[in-house]
């Protein structure tokens, strides 16, 4: 199976959903002009990190991005990686990616895990529970945000499970882009697996964001890869190699999980 995805490294209006709403159709409407079977959104797309302000700017139960999502992916026939929005519960705000599916399902919802606190979301957020493993056109996927990056652990919990591609949406900062793409590369490569990597661009009054938003093979070889300004990225991936790697060099079989606690 052959996919094209499409990386929407957009630059984010700090706490202004509606402009950011705007900005996304907009570029959603140019990476149409493609014909991606896949878009992918940056994390916190609808707010930036204006997280003093989320009891305002924050979508309640994420409604309003998720009927946003449906629509598009209604229009144009193409599945979303949604990116992550904050989502407003009873219980508090989580950083939450959504999927949606062309013909408008909402199959998954995945709330970040691991918070963290250089950008203090652990002042603001609470916390996910639950894995970012779902499915598409019958391959199984895996989606996870920014930090999540970081423990390897939780990456091999959704690829020991059968994610054949990591999804990851972010906002990394340009002070660090060298681990973006180190530890990206790292991921594909010990999890023989593609990873789909969408950055945002930009500023914000704290932060400079890195864009370089990234497609890597599971050999680790870096397929496409952006600029630090806000564009569209694009590339083919091509699933069958996945399967092709993990018979060559069944990491997956040899591993011995009971001995590494």
């Amino acid at each position: 199976m052959k996919w094209k995805v499409s990386c929407i490294q957009m630059n984010i209006a700090f706490g202004n959903p509606s402009v950011n709403y705007q900005n996304a159709e907009k570029l959603i409407e140019k990476a149409m002009e493609e014909q991606p079977n896949i878009v992918v959104l940056p994390e916190l797309w609808t707010t930036g990190y204006d997280l003093t302000r989320l009891d305002e700017i924050s979508d309640q139960d994420a409604k309003q991005t998720i009927a946003f999502l449906q629509d598009a992916a209604k229009k144009y026939q193409v599945h979303f990686v949604g990116g992550s929005i904050a989502n407003r519960q009873p219980n508090g705000v989580k950083n939450t990616l959504l999927i949606v599916k062309k013909d408008g399902r909402l199959v998954h919802e995945y709330s970040k895990l691991h918070l963290f606190k250089l950008m203090d979301e652990h002042l603001y957020l609470e916390a996910g529970v639950k894995k970012g493993l779902f499915e598409l056109d019958n391959v199984q996927l895996a989606g996870v945000i920014c930090y999540d990056i970081r423990f390897p652990e939780w990456i091999r919990a959704h690829t020991s499970n059968g994610a054949e591609a990591l999804f990851v949406v972010a906002e990394w900062p340009m002070a660090r882009l060298g681990h973006w793409q180190a530890l990206l590369i790292a991921r594909a490569i010990e999890n023989q697996c593609f990873v789909i990597a969408c950055n945002r661009s930009g500023n914000d009054p704290n932060n400079q964001f890195a864009g370089h938003s990234l497609v890597i093979d599971p050999w680790g070889n870096v397929i496409s890869e952006a600029g630090d300004g806000e564009e569209i990225l694009y590339a083919e991936i091509e699933m069958d190699l996945v399967k092709k790697i993990r018979k060559s060099i069944p990491i997956f079989e040899d591993r011995k999980p009971g001995l590494y606690h």
